[in-house]
């Protein structure tokens, strides 16, 4: 009897079983990290941008640091994407930024690339209070945030994509980039005449690619990928159709070309948003901490 009703009940039970092994494992705090949260990292007039700060609560510093940048499309998304993230890599000695940014409902680009930047600076900033390596810093975003990170890590220190989020006398370069599945040839999408990632390009640069294909190209990393580029780590899902990973691939292969060091986490049969879900969580926090161990390290 007992087995007779669970074949019965099984079709209902089967979507949140399903469900269950799609979710986010749990997450809990370390004993041996400190949050700060909703520490307002930049302002822009009354607008005040916020981010929660992960540090370890021992050991001797300076820390290296992370900034974190979520996905959603530049259009959603939250800055608790990273949490369980930046709290492991506390526990390895590592502090961690996780940050808001203004979204394409508020403001165009390169406003989030400002923010993104300003929330370098502020670390360079707090760097002697918070018992940082003002000259080890990192980013890592996925998706959308993989994009800013990506474009973060390789743009020419411009004015004008710098913006007047506070701070402006710290340099917002960064020496690591962890890029999860990200869109960094936004032209692709611009050549394409029907896609939801390519609307989502169009609210977030404020133009549809016809209009201005010179400002998708300008915006699109691997137009500025190069001899100057810090090392980058690239983890993506072969099976990925809202970015597909010969993004990530083309990236790679215009860095190698240039001398840089770069590395690629292929997760076969994944797709997009794979490294949030089992099984792939625990294998790309292990490579990605592994990749800012290598290339943050002390000198």
């Amino acid at each position: 009897m007992p087995h007779r009703l669970l074949l019965l009940l099984l079709p209902a039970l089967l979507p949140t079983l399903l469900l269950a092994q799609r979710q986010d494992p749990p997450f809990s705090l370390p004993e041996s990290v400190e949050l700060r949260r909703n520490l307002v990292y930049a302002r822009y007039g009354q607008r005040e941008l916020k981010a929660d700060l992960y540090l370890p609560k021992s050991g001797p510093g300076p820390f290296p640091a992370v900034v974190y940048v979520h996905g959603g499309g530049w259009k959603n998304g939250s800055k608790t994407a990273f949490s369980r993230h930046a709290a492991h890599m506390a526990t390895r000695g590592y502090a961690g930024l996780c940050i808001e940014y203004r979204l394409s409902g508020e403001a165009t680009f390169p406003a989030a690339l400002h923010d993104v930047k300003a929330a370098v600076r502020y670390l360079r900033a707090q760097a002697a209070s918070l018992r940082l390596d003002s000259s080890r810093i990192g980013a890592a975003g996925g998706s959308a945030g993989g994009h800013l990170v990506a474009l973060l890590g390789v743009s020419p220190q411009r004015p004008e994509w710098e913006g007047d989020g506070g701070n402006p006398t710290h340099s917002s370069a960064v020496q690591a980039v962890a890029a999860f599945n990200p869109a960094v040839d936004l032209v692709a999408f611009g050549t394409l005449r029907s896609n939801d990632a390519n609307n989502s390009v169009a609210a977030f640069l404020g133009a549809p690619f016809t209009a201005k294909p010179d400002l998708w190209k300008d915006a699109t990393p691997i137009t500025h990928a190069g001899k100057h580029s810090p090392p980058f780590l690239f983890l993506h899902g072969d099976a990925d159709t809202t970015v597909p990973i010969a993004q990530s691939q083309k990236m790679l292969d215009t860095l190698k070309a240039a001398g840089i060091r770069a590395e690629i986490l292929v997760a076969p049969g994944a797709g997009h948003g794979f490294f949030n879900r089992p099984p792939w969580f625990e294998p790309t926090l292990r490579r990605m901490a592994e990749f800012f161990d290598a290339t943050l390290a002390k000198p």
